[in-house]
This record gives C-alpha cells, sequence and structure tokens, in this order.
C-alpha cells in the first residue's frame, strides 16, 4: 500500500519562509536549553522564546499565543486550544505534551503548506471552503480515501456545511497523525494492521 506524501506536507523544510508578518528563514547560532540558538531578532525566535517556558518548550496554551503573535492565521480566525493541543500531539514523540523549538518548526511548516492549499479552495476569501473542496484538498495531499470515509471527515469537521480555516487544519493534523500511526504498524505496507484494544485506544486517544 503506498502511504500519502501529504503533498509534500510531511516532509518540512526547516528553512523554507514561513507565513506571517516579516517571518523569514532563520540564522543558526549557538544553543540555548538544549535547542539551536537564533540570530538576535529574528522574528521565528523571537515568537517562540517569547512564550516558551524555562525548559525551551511549549504548551498549547502557549502554542496558541505564539501562533496568534506570529500571525499564521492571517485573515482567518486564530487557532482554537483544541487544535493546539492535536498540532502538538501530532510531533510529540515523548509525549510531554509540549513542543520544542524543532518541531515549532516543522509545524510552522506544514501550516504554511495547508493554508496555501486552502486558499486555493477558498477563492472568495470567506475564510470556509465547501464540503467538496475538502474532498478535493484531501486528494490533492495524497490520501486515497472512498466516498463514505469522506463523508464521514466532511460531517465531522464542517459547520452549517462549510469547513472554516480552523476545523481545516484540525481535519489535516488528523490524517496526517492518524496514517503516521497506521504506517508505523503497518510494515509491510499491506493495508490492514492488528490492534490490541488499549494498544489502539492509546494510539488514537493521544491525537
Amino acid at each position: 500500500m503506498a502511504y500519502p506524501g501529504y503533498g509534500g506536507f510531511g516532509n518540512m523544510n526547516p528553512h523554507m519562509q514561513m507565513m506571517g508578518p516579516g517571518m523569514v528563514a532563520p540564522n543558526l547560532q549557538a544553543g540555548y536549553f538544549g535547542q539551536p540558538q537564533y540570530a538576535e531578532g529574528d522574528p521565528l525566535w523571537s515568537y517562540f522564546r517569547a512564550v516558551a517556558g524555562q525548559d525551551g518548550e511549549i504548551d498549547s496554551e502557549e502554542l496558541q499565543r505564539c501562533l496568534t503573535q506570529a500571525g499564521i492565521h492571517g485573515t482567518y480566525t486564530p487557532f482554537s486550544l483544541e487544535t493546539c493541543r492535536i498540532m502538538i500531539s501530532m510531533l510529540d514523540m515523548d509525549h510531554t505534551g509540549k513542543m520544542g523549538f524543532n518541531e515549532f518548526k516543522e509545524l510552522l511548516s506544514a501550516l504554511n503548506a495547508w493554508k496555501q492549499n486552502f486558499c486555493t479552495f477558498d477563492r472568495d476569501r470567506s475564510g470556509t471552503v465547501e464540503p467538496h473542496e475538502l474532498n478535493q484538498a484531501i486528494l490533492a495531499m495524497g490520501y486515497r480515501l472512498n466516498p463514505a470515509t469522506l463523508n464521514s471527515i466532511v460531517k465531522r469537521y464542517s459547520k452549517n456545511a462549510r469547513i472554516y480555516f480552523d476545523d481545516y487544519v484540525a481535519c489535516c493534523v488528523k490524517l496526517r497523525a492518524l496514517t503516521d500511526v497506521f504506517r508505523r504498524r503497518d510494515t509491510m505496507q499491506q493495508g490492514f494492521v492488528n490492534f490490541m484494544y488499549d494498544d489502539f485506544l492509546q494510539s488514537t486517544m493521544a491525537i
């Protein structure tokens, strides 16, 4: 079974230019709390360090504040706390519930790509897309899902037959995270895996 490459959204370039006012590729310097130190005045590093604790990581509430300050959502509604939680879960390999700077860079790269994809369908800049456009966006990311699955996704993430940017991002994060969980188990790429009940709950409830 060939898994989607997230339409290029899963292989992030940490040096790519980010969306948001004044955000540019950073200049690496010496370390800080085990994380790369960035040039004085670099907007990306400044946004992160301004909200990170002494351990150099940020939780969901801090991530929400950081993304709002960075302006990654543009003219769309800022991300909800729940969406920020699942963003962290997507990249939280050590299950601390927090995100370091490297993960933060990867997340911003993903958000940049997802936003570009969303904007191609939100032609009237209403901040929403229609259900059939969400289907097209999912297909554009490389996922090959049957109509019943797509319909379930639309029902889960639509409000009044429209999908808002925040919910669209939450959908993208869930698709990527769940696909990663499945792919790690499907070592033969056969398209099916075996889960014990508790194992299944632990794998999916963490996302």
